[in-house]
């Protein structure tokens, strides 16, 4: 799967599209296929490190926190989603 990386705190460098493993899903948690994705004001002073002393995020790390797609997993301890539910969200830290 591919996501949006920081590799390191930067006012000049680009976000990367790079492919990264797909996450494992916790008991509690959902994955979704991501159909649309946004990075807002937010992301972006998170990539120049604006906010490192308030969210001190390790890099590298996938940047954006607004999506909407589709449940394709659920973990054994989700009760609220099934698979193929369609689902928009702000991303937890």
């Amino acid at each position: 799967m591919k996501a949006f990386q920081i590799k390191k705190y930067s006012k000049k460098e680009k976000l990367e599209l790079t492919e990264v493993a797909e996450p494992t899903v916790k008991e509690n948690e959902v994955l979704v296929e991501v159909h649309a994705a946004g990075v807002n004001l937010l992301d972006s002073k998170i990539k120049t490190g604006e906010f490192k002393i308030f969210l001190p995020y390790k890099t590298p790390l996938t940047n954006g926190h607004d999506m909407a797609g589709v449940v394709v997993k659920v973990g054994a301890a989700v009760s609220k989603f099934k698979v193929g539910d369609e689902v928009y969200a702000r991303v937890g830290d």
